[in-house]
C-alpha cells in the first residue's frame, strides 16, 4: 500500500511538472475577472468607449482629430469587436478580461525565463488576485490591453537578446508598436528596455540580468551575434513604432488641454499613494511593494529588468506630471506585472505552501476592494452614478411626445450617454442641434435659444447631476431660465449620483 501511495505521489508531482507554467495564472485570472463581469454599471469612461466604438470609421477618424486621438486605435479595435458580438456590458468588457488572463500567462513565462518556473508561477498567481487586475480586467478601456502588450514586448525583448535574429526582433517591433497605439504612456517602458539593451551591449546579456541560465548564455555564443549588433537591431526595431505612433503622439499633444483639464500637477505625496492606486487597494499595494523589495534583494543583478520596468515609467511620468497634467495613477497599471514578478521571486525563496498562503492572503486582503469595484467603477466607491435606475424611471413613465433635457451637458459624467445606453426607446433630445458623431466630439451641441427649441413640448424628463431637492433650480443659464419659465415640476426621483424630474408645461403657456 505504501509503495502504491509513493508511486501515486510521484506520478502526481510529475503531472504537475508537466502543466505549463502559464496555465494556472491565466485560468485563475480569467476566473477572477470573469466573476461579476457585468455587475457594476458602465461608468463614464466606458460610456465614452461605447459612444466612440459604435460610430462609423469615418466618424471615429473625425473624433480622433478633435479630442481623442490617443484612444482612437483602441476605439477602432472595439468597433470591429462590437460589430461581431454586440454592445452588451459583457461584450464591451470581455476583451479586457481576456487581455488580463493573457497578461498573467505571459508574466509567468517571463518569470520562468528570467529566473525560474516557481518565480513565474507565483508572480502570475499573485497578479491574478490583485484588485487592480479585476478593476481593469472588467473595464472597457485600453489599460488591460496595454498591460498585456507591455509584458509581451518585454518577453520578446528577452527572447531577442538571448538568441538574436530578425524574426524575433520583428515580433518585438510589432509588440512595441501595438503598445504605443494602445496606450501612449506605456511607451515609457522603453526606458527600461533601453537600459537593459545598453547593459547588454556593455557587458553581455548574462550580466545584464537577461540570460537567467548558462544555457541561455551559450545560446548567445552559438548565435555569434555581438552585443553591439543586438543594440543596433533594437534601435531598428523601434522605427515602426516611431513611424506609427509619432503622428498619434503629436496629435494627442494638441488635445491635452481638453482631455486632461481635470488633472492636477504631480506632487511628491502622489508617489506614496501610487502603490494603493495602481493595485486598487492600499493594503494590498503595501504588501506588493514589500514583497517586490524582498524579491529585488534576492535577485540581485537579475532584478535589473523588472525593477527598471517599474521605477523608470513611474519616475518619467511623475517628472512629466510636474510640468504638464499627466499624473493619473491608472495610466501606470502596466507596471504592476513587473512588481508581481519581483514579488514572485521573493515567494519562490520559501516553501510552496508558505508562498501559496501569501497569495491567498493577498486575495483575502483585497476582497473588500474586489467587492466594491463590482458595485461601481466610480471613484470614490461611495459615490456611484445610477444610470440604470434613472433610465428605468424614464422608461416606465414616458409617453409619446416626451422630451429629455440633461444638465450639465458638457460634463465628464456623460448623463446623455448613460441614459441613452440603457434606453431602447429614448425621448426626443429636444435641445440637440448636432449630435456627438457629426461634431466629432464626445458631447452634442445644444440649441442656443432653448426657449424656442422647447416650445410646444408638453412634458420634459430632466436629468441633472447629483442629488437635487429642487432640480429646476440646479439648471444654470438660458436653459434653466427657459425651463423655469415654461414648466413646473410634477415629480422628482432621486437616484445615486443624479436626479430625474418630470416637468409638465404650465397651463398658461
Amino acid at each position: 500500500m505504501g509503495i502504491l501511495s509513493g508511486k501515486s505521489t510521484r506520478a502526481a508531482r510529475s503531472g504537475l511538472h508537466r502543466v505549463p507554467v502559464w496555465l494556472p495564472p491565466a485560468l485563475l485570472t480569467l476566473a477572477v475577472t470573469g466573476t461579476g463581469l457585468s455587475s457594476a454599471q458602465l461608468w463614464r469612461d466606458e460610456l465614452a468607449t461605447w459612444s466612440a466604438a459604435t460610430r462609423s470609421p469615418g466618424d471615429l477618424a473625425r473624433l480622433a482629430g478633435t479630442i481623442d486621438a490617443a484612444t482612437g486605435p483602441y476605439y477602432l479595435l472595439m468597433h470591429g469587436w462590437l460589430a461581431i458580438v454586440g454592445d452588451s456590458t459583457v461584450a464591451l468588457r470581455a476583451p479586457a478580461a481576456l487581455a488580463m488572463a493573457v497578461a498573467a500567462g505571459l508574466l509567468a513565462v517571463l518569470g520562468a525565463r528570467l529566473v525560474d518556473g516557481r518565480t513565474g508561477l507565483f508572480a502570475g498567481l499573485l497578479f491574478a488576485v490583485l484588485p487592480s487586475t479585476s478593476r481593469y480586467g472588467q473595464e472597457a478601456r485600453p489599460y488591460a490591453l496595454a498591460t498585456m502588450l507591455a509584458v509581451l514586448a518585454t518577453l520578446l525583448l528577452v527572447a531577442a537578446l538571448r538568441r538574436p535574429g530578425w524574426p524575433r526582433w520583428a515580433g518585438y517591433a510589432a509588440a512595441v508598436a501595438a503598445l504605443g497605439l494602445t496606450h501612449l504612456v506605456a511607451l515609457t517602458l522603453l526606458a527600461a528596455h533601453a537600459l537593459v539593451v545598453l547593459i547588454a551591449w556593455w557587458r553581455g546579456a548574462a550580466t545584464a540580468g537577461v540570460a537567467g541560465t548558462a544555457a541561455a548564455g551559450a545560446g548567445d555564443a552559438r548565435d555569434g551575434d555581438r552585443p553591439d549588433r543586438r543594440a543596433w537591431r533594437w534601435v531598428v526595431a523601434l522605427l515602426p513604432a516611431a513611424l506609427l505612433v509619432g503622428p498619434l503622439l503629436v496629435e494627442a499633444g494638441t488635445q491635452r488641454s481638453r482631455q486632461l483639464d481635470w488633472v492636477d500637477p504631480a506632487r511628491l505625496d502622489d508617489l506614496t499613494a501610487l502603490p494603493g492606486g495602481v493595485a486598487q487597494g492600499s493594503v494590498v499595494g503595501g504588501l506588493l511593494v514589500g514583497l517586490a523589495t524582498l524579491g529585488a534583494a534576492r535577485l540581485g543583478r537579475r532584478a535589473l529588468l523588472p525593477v527598471s520596468a517599474v521605477l523608470l515609467p513611474v519616475l518619467l511620468l511623475f517628472a512629466a506630471g510636474t510640468v504638464v497634467p499627466l499624473w493619473v495613477p491608472r495610466y501606470l497599471v502596466f507596471v504592476v506585472p513587473f512588481a508581481c514578478l519581483l514579488a514572485g521571486a521573493a515567494l519562490a525563496g520559501v516553501a510552496a505552501p508558505a508562498a501559496l498562503a501569501v497569495v491567498v492572503l493577498a486575495g483575502l486582503l483585497g476582497l473588500p476592494d474586489q467587492a466594491a469595484l463590482r458595485r461601481t467603477h466610480e471613484w470614490p466607491r461611495s459615490a456611484p452614478v445610477d444610470y440604470v435606475g434613472a433610465a428605468r424611471v424614464i422608461a416606465e413613465g414616458q409617453r409619446p411626445g416626451d422630451a429629455v433635457v440633461y444638465s450639465p451637458r458638457q460634463s465628464w459624467l456623460f448623463l446623455d450617454l448613460g441614459i441613452g445606453y440603457h434606453l431602447d426607446d429614448r425621448p426626443r433630445d429636444v435641445l440637440v442641434t448636432e449630435d456627438e458623431a457629426r461634431r466629432g466630439d464626445l458631447w452634442a451641441a445644444e440649441c442656443l435659444q432653448p426657449a424656442q427649441c422647447l416650445a410646444g413640448t408638453p412634458r420634459v424628463w430632466l436629468v441633472v447631476a447629483g442629488r437635487q431637492a429642487e432640480p429646476l433650480a440646479a439648471v444654470p443659464g438660458a436653459k434653466g431660465d427657459a425651463l423655469r419659465a415654461d414648466f413646473t415640476v410634477a415629480r422628482v426621483w432621486p437616484r445615486p449620483g443624479l436626479t430625474v424630474a418630470l416637468l409638465t408645461s404650465r397651463p398658461d403657456r
